[in-house]
Formats: C-alpha cells, structure tokens, sequence
C-alpha cells in the first residue's frame, strides 16, 4: 500500500498520506500549508514462527522507537 509519511516544514505535524499517483500534492492536514517534506520510513516485517525473547525479532525498534510492530507511527488501528 503506498502509505507515505511527511512532516510539515510549518507546524511540525507528522503524518502519514495515501499516495496513489507518482506526483501527487499532499497539503498538511494540520495547518493546510503545501510546505511539506517525504521522511524515509523504516520497513519492518516477520514471516510466521513465535518471537524467542532475546531475538532480533523481538528487539526489533520501529522507526519511531514505539511499540507498535505495524506501523510505528501511533495512529494506525494497531496501535
């Protein structure tokens, strides 16, 4: 899914946009300012088995350092 996160140069707000065309405009749902900045996202992911405490896996920090396996950013439903 392309889910992209941004920061607003203006306000500050971090928040993750929809894209779905290359090119596409993205405003700041905060203060609406155009001013806004792509961050590079950290890309995290386990395919099947239990987490063994002491595991890579199980240490593993997402991009934010939250606890969030999902998507690190703190809005998501998972979260």
């Amino acid at each position: 899914m392309p889910l992209h996160e941004f920061v607003c140069t203006d306000c500050g707000l971090e928040f993750e946009e929809l894209i779905l065309k290359e090119g596409e405009t993205v405003n700041c749902p905060g203060c609406s300012s155009s001013g806004v900045q792509k961050l590079i996202s950290a890309c995290k992911f386990r395919t099947g088995g239990p987490v063994v405490e002491g595991s890579p896996s199980a240490n593993a920090v997402t991009s934010r350092g939250s606890g969030c396996g999902g998507c690190a950013g703190g809005s998501c439903s998972t979260c």
